[in-house]
């Protein structure tokens, strides 16, 4: 997926995994806003969840099943592509696996996996160069974390139901642009072009469901391109581990231009395997161990041949 599109799905859904803490837990009226003290602490602990959603997935290992079609409303998908992604302290490791989640090719895995190791050995160490990539780390989580905040006073927010999931009751909200809302930078100007819906867990005060829909055309820098109005997308999340809510499921339909040419992009995304892999430190004797069990599996294979 190019960069351009990966660039405008992180904001939308960074807008509207925090949006919905404004109003949670409240007693008002549909459509009525409440600055009560209790429910300003409720959308600080909502957004301090998110947050720490977003820094877990740097913890956290996973499958991740993508499927590609040419129109949204396709049963077959034209590719899919499943991957194991594990933290690697400065970036994400992906090492493909088969459509049944499975490694392929026992050589090739293992050799992914012992590239691994010698990444997260790097990314341990504490060298200058080491510094300057996690400086880089810290930015640009720095600058979502800003993105996410810029969310308290970008939209008006509206209950309108609750809704049983499971065992949870969740609270639904509509989400529209605040026209009040003065952007701050080109990121944060997008938002006045979406809107959609939010579930909130009523017992832990977690997202658990996001849908937008971009209003008018989303233009990226003068000519770089645009996404088309009517785009869409929606992400599900459940609690992975105590207090953790993690993304589950994710669809995104944009259609746009880029330069000259035109694209879709009409993705699925399946997330299933939660593990805590944790700190590089802390990957390394995990990996190691993976790969200590592979080589014995596989001289017992050849000892019985």
């Amino acid at each position: 997926m190019s960069l351009l599109i990966k660039f405008l799905i992180a904001l939308p859904v960074a807008a509207l995994t925090v949006a919905a803490a404004t109003q949670v837990g409240s007693t008002m009226r549909a459509g009525e806003p409440d600055s009560s003290a209790a429910t300003r602490d409720l959308f600080k602990q909502v957004i301090d969840g998110v947050k720490e959603s977003e820094r877990a997935q740097n913890l956290f290992e996973r499958v991740e099943r993508v499927e590609m079609r040419k129109q949204s409303g396709d049963q077959t998908p034209f590719s899919v592509k499943v991957s194991r992604v594990i933290p690697a302290g400065t970036g994400m490791a992906k090492i493909t696996l088969g459509s049944d989640g499975k490694p392929p090719d026992a050589e090739a895995y293992r050799a992914e996996l012992d590239k691994l190791v010698k990444s997260l050995m790097w990314a341990a160490e504490t060298g200058q160069p080491q510094r300057e990539a996690y400086e880089k780390v810290k930015k640009k989580q720095k600058d979502r974390d800003e993105l996410i905040d810029a969310t308290r006073n970008a939209f008006i927010f509206t209950l309108l139901n609750q809704e049983p999931r499971g065992d949870q009751t969740l609270s639904k909200y509509r989400m529209e642009p605040n026209p009040a809302f003065k952007a701050t930078s080109r990121a944060t100007s997008i938002y006045a072009k979406v809107k959609g819906f939010v579930w909130v867990d009523d017992a832990s005060h977690q997202l658990a469901r996001v849908e937008g829909e971009v209003t008018d055309d989303i233009s990226i820098g003068l000519f770089l391109g645009k996404v088309n109005k009517g785009s869409r997308f929606l992400q599900d999340r459940y609690e992975m581990s105590p207090g953790l809510w993690l993304p589950t499921f994710s669809q995104y339909d944009f259609d746009g231009r880029k330069l000259f040419s035109s694209f879709a992009v009409h993705e699925k995304t399946f997330y299933s395997g939660y593990k805590r892999v944790g700190t590089p430190a802390e990957a390394i004797p995990v990996i190691q161990a993976e790969l200590t069990r592979l080589d014995t599996m596989k001289g017992k294979a050849s000892a019985e041949r």
